[in-house]
């Protein structure tokens, strides 16, 4: 397939907002495609050059960029710089300059996706002495052989501004249209896809094997499975009338962690399926002096830890572990613990579809007796009093609160089910919870914050039913001077000259962002809002709002923006709110 074509259909798709009209967009694109094309096709619609937890990233920034467009165009880096901070993207820089372009290059050659996508691979894999200039001279390359449409898309892509707004739920059901005609195969590649993290893989593997193929489709050691996730009620007495007779986990705050491992050779996956592994020497060695197993994948939640009190650090101390120099100086003053909560697979074995009575039973026969690793606390409990005493001795401890868990439950990787119940402490005058929002947009300061250029921000919640994120809050209180500052470097690198085309907003931001970073939100209540999207009904019925939002903490590293708070979720808040109110 020629790039042009990609570039033209990624233009479509830029210019509408409709979900379903983007789908036939991409299904159209995607049937073009040859099996040995999609992945790399999958990929480069998501941003990507590879599923993140092969950590592959194309390594420019804009100024890089704006170099290369120098050179292949003629024009002096100056005048590059100032069409980009003309246009505020320099995709359309590139564009523009491309199809004015005072030299051209006596080498170009028509442009094919698999080469521009291997191209892009190229210039990650350049390091050492004089990389950038080499990475610039890779990019030259590509713009050589450019027209300005695909010029748009290459630069946008090798900066990390594609932004097409179509998520992995949209791609999916294209890709399922694509080859059998319908949405019917969009569960199957749902599942799939919760398996291994990999869109591109999935999508060869129905092109390649077909829908039988991904229908077989089973675990893979070190492709991440992505992560089952809590649903939230109130008190113990809705948890037990929810679930009947259920296993009671320890919440632990840490980092959450899945472990894969293959004889010796051990990676550690984040909740965001990165690759951590060598941060973590410690669990590292644990995992191989203490599990019973030759090939295993389990879950955890790994934290500092004082075994000579029994009590555990608070998430404050742990974040200090997350760093990539100085690993074992912080190891060694904090060494972390690993609780593991899950096993989902060991030597032959795929125990993601058994009960979690048989996973937990499996987990506590697997793990040795050891100082790195743990099976978590956890009690079967049948009443709500049961419940209450094991929350109140986790909360006595430091911990978080507990997950509830579904005895004859399997493990429902990458969706957020009753399954798993949790339950936190509460403080006074807050929600019972807090809330995970996706910053879309910030505020400019005024009066005493002039000078820090920043006044607040707008935070958005994802709607699964819709891939798309709805707002829910402004954000103008509560801020250090370090936070607010540390907010407008990590916001400006991601500004949009206009809204996000997977975002419902009625409120304009002074500055609009891609939706990227997550940061934890305390509130007094939610309530009902008409300036808000999160839940407004077809009939005209208000959305929901916060009320009092204050941060908590910093962005969240650990979560991606669809790892956000969903509207299912806030929706369910509200009612138990309401409940509460009237003395349910």
């Amino acid at each position: 397939m020629r790039f042009r074509e990609l570039a033209e259909a990624y233009e479509k798709i830029e210019e509408t907002s409709g979900r379903l009209d983007m789908m036939g967009l991409l299904a159209e694109i995607f049937a073009k495609a040859e099996s040995r094309e999609i992945g790399p096709i999958i990929y480069l619609t998501q941003g990507v050059l590879a599923p993140p937890f092969e950590g592959v990233e194309v390594g420019m920034g804009a100024k890089l960029a704006m170099q290369a467009i120098a050179v292949a165009t003629g024009y002096d880096l100056k005048a590059v710089e100032k069409n980009a901070k003309k246009s505020g993207d320099v995709g359309d820089t590139a564009e523009e300059l491309i199809s004015e372009r005072r030299q051209r290059s006596l080498h170009s050659e028509e442009l094919a996706v698999l080469k521009v996508f291997e191209s892009f691979h190229r210039i990650a894999r350049i390091s050492g002495h004089g990389a950038q200039e080499k990475k610039i001279g890779g990019l030259v390359e590509l713009l050589n052989s450019s027209d300005p449409l695909e010029a748009r898309y290459i630069v946008r892509f090798v900066i990390g501004a594609l932004r097409l707004g179509a998520g992995d739920s949209t791609i999916m059901e294209a890709l399922s249209i694509a080859k059998t005609g319908g949405r019917a195969e969009k569960e199957s590649l749902e599942r799939a896809y919760n398996l291994c993290s990999d869109l591109g893989l999935v999508a060869k593997t129905l092109y390649e094997d077909g829908p039988e193929g991904i229908r077989r489709f089973g675990i893979r050691l070190f492709h991440p499975v992505r992560p089952a996730l809590a649903e939230r009620l109130s008190s113990a007495e809705e948890i037990i009338g929810k679930l009947g007779t259920c296993a009671a986990d320890a919440k632990y705050d840490g980092f959450r962690m899945q472990v894969h491992k293959r004889g010796n050779e051990v990676e550690i996956y984040s909740r965001r399926l990165e690759k951590m592994t060598p941060m973590y020497p410690e669990i590292v060695a644990g995992i191989r002096a203490q599990v019973r197993a030759r090939d295993a994948i389990l879950e955890g939640e790994a934290l500092a830890y004082n075994e000579d009190s029994g009590e555990f650090y608070p998430f404050q101390t742990t974040i200090q572990r997350k760093r990539k120099h100085g690993v074992a100086e912080k190891a060694a003053e904090f060494p972390l613990k690993l609780f593991a909560f899950d096993l989902l697979y060991a030597d032959g074995r795929e125990l993601i579809r058994e009960k979690y009575s048989e996973r937990r039973k499996a987990l506590e026969s697997l793990v040795r007796e050891g100082d790195r690793i743990r099976v978590s606390d956890s009690a079967v409990v049948s009443t709500a009093a049961g419940l209450q005493k094991f929350f109140d001795d986790c909360i006595s401890r430091g911990l978080e609160g507990i997950i509830a868990k579904d005895l004859n439950a399997e493990y429902v990787a990458g969706a957020r089910k009753f399954a798993w119940i949790k339950l936190k402490r509460s403080y006074k005058g807050e929600l019972a919870d807090t809330i995970d929002v996706v910053i879309v947009g910030y505020l400019l300061g005024r009066g005493a914050r002039t000078e820090f250029g920043f006044g607040g921000f707008l935070g958005a919640v994802y709607d699964e039913d819709e891939d798309r994120f709805k707002t829910i809050t402004k954000v103008g209180t509560g801020f250090t001077e370090e936070q607010m500052k540390g907010l407008k470097r990590a916001l400006d690198r991601i500004r949009l000259k206009e809204k996000p085309n997977n975002l419902d907003s009625e409120i304009v931001p002074d500055v609009w962002v891609a939706p990227k970073y997550v940061v934890t939100l305390a509130a007094d209540e939610i309530t009902r809002s008409p300036k808000h999207t999160a839940g407004r009904g077809k009939d005209g019925e208000s959305g929901y709002a916060l009320r009092f939002p204050r941060l908590k903490g910093d962005i969240r590293a650990d979560k991606g923006p669809k790892d956000a708070t969903t509207v299912r979720e806030i929706a369910g808040m509200f009612a138990r709110q309401g409940r509460r109110a009237l003395g349910a």
